[in-house]
């Protein structure tokens, strides 16, 4: 029982701190109603419900972030390893370059980032 008595003791702690920090938030919340309070941090009451629907122009443009993303998800891990890598990475980062330019020169020739 000696090796799972730290693991209670810290299961225990974890439990009371839970157990006294919801238990703060509850004393000092302030009393009131939520439909009551205005927006956070607009200052403005909302135009549209939050679950209403989104036009369908920022479709592409999430999928152009995406891409970006993407990007960057793999640029990290290369960078990480070009060193040890050498040309081989340099050139598979250039071709993967490459085709991302196309996929957004491709989405600019058919519109995705114009707004009217």
């Amino acid at each position: 029982m000696s090796v799972w008595e730290p693991i209670l003791v810290l299961l225990g702690v974890t439990a009371a701190g839970v157990a006294a920090l919801y238990g703060l938030g509850a004393l000092l919340a302030a009393r009131r109603e939520p439909l009551e309070t205005g927006p956070f941090a607009g200052g403005l009451p909302p135009r549209e419900h939050a679950v209403s629907r989104f036009h369908v122009r920022w479709y592409p443009v999430t999928m152009l972030f995406l891409a970006f993303d993407m990007e960057m998800l793999f640029m990290y891990p290369w960078v990480r390893v070009v060193n040890e890598m050498g040309a081989p990475a340099v050139i598979e980062m250039f071709l993967f370059l490459g085709i991302l330019f196309a996929a957004v020169t491709y989405a600019w020739r058919e519109g995705a980032l114009r707004w009217a």
